[in-house]
């Protein structure tokens, strides 16, 4: 997914930047209403976890290999503004320092990971948040799909990119082909890695999921966290 230099043409690197670079200055005042105390920690660690993440890749089919996007992740965890923030400084680093997506194609990975993925998976979750239980599993069950649909629409969204302004000589019908049938197979080990990190936290700590706030209360999400047992003195 991490596009590299030289892929999609001037015009169009310099419209998905122009994108990215708008949709990041509005996250920034948007995202002052998301964190507090508890979740700007938060926010570090998701951000932590999915560079770590993403900097491992876990194999797909016929020598093909993927990984961790983590926008619907970092959405439901720390809500969607912050998670825009978080995706592209994950993004600016591996670009920067790693060489993972190039410096001139970085507003076009930002509008694919940062931006398109956490408004299609965030917009989904809440859909389905909407008419499943209110419960625990209605939660993770909303962030599975999200996590799965986010995968393939943002690799569409980049077919559309190459058709507008793709650089280099590649016919269309392969690109597309290559990118819809990969990561719909990559969006399962979005999904089951988005459920297993958002699960363990609901267990123990269901306060501070952002997409859980208003789903029910605490005893409702099953906060597993252990009672404390007072010693007679």
């Amino acid at each position: 997914m991490h596009v590299p230099d030289g892929f999609l043409d001037v015009p169009t690197s310099v419209a998905t930047g122009a994108l990215a670079a708008g949709t990041v200055a509005l996250a920034l005042r948007k995202a002052r209403t998301e964190l507090d105390d508890l979740t700007a920690p938060l926010a570090g660690l998701t951000a932590a976890f999915v560079f770590a993440g993403q900097m491992i890749n876990f194999p797909v089919a016929a020598g093909t290999s993927g990984h961790l996007i983590g926008a619907v992740l970092t959405a439901v965890l720390v809500g969607p503004w912050t998670a825009v923030l978080c995706m592209t400084a994950v993004l600016l680093v591996q670009a920067v320092l790693f060489a993972d997506g190039g410096l001139t194609a970085l507003g076009t990975n930002v509008t694919l990971m940062a931006l398109l993925a956490v408004v299609v998976g965030y917009g989904v979750f809440r859909g389905l948040a909407a008419v499943l239980p209110r419960t625990r599993t209605g939660v993770l069950t909303a962030a599975g799909v999200a996590a799965f649909l986010s995968v393939p629409a943002a690799a569409l969204t980049f077919v559309g990119l190459f058709a507008l302004g793709g650089a280099v000589d590649l016919p269309l019908g392969t690109v597309a082909s290559a990118m819809t049938g990969v990561h719909l197979l990559i969006g399962l080990g979005e999904a089951a890695i988005t459920v297993t990190i958002i699960g363990a936290v609901l267990a123990v700590r269901p306060d501070l999921v952002h997409g859980a706030r208003g789903l029910g209360s605490a005893a409702v999400l099953e906060d597993r966290r252990p009672a404390t047992v007072e010693v007679p003195r």
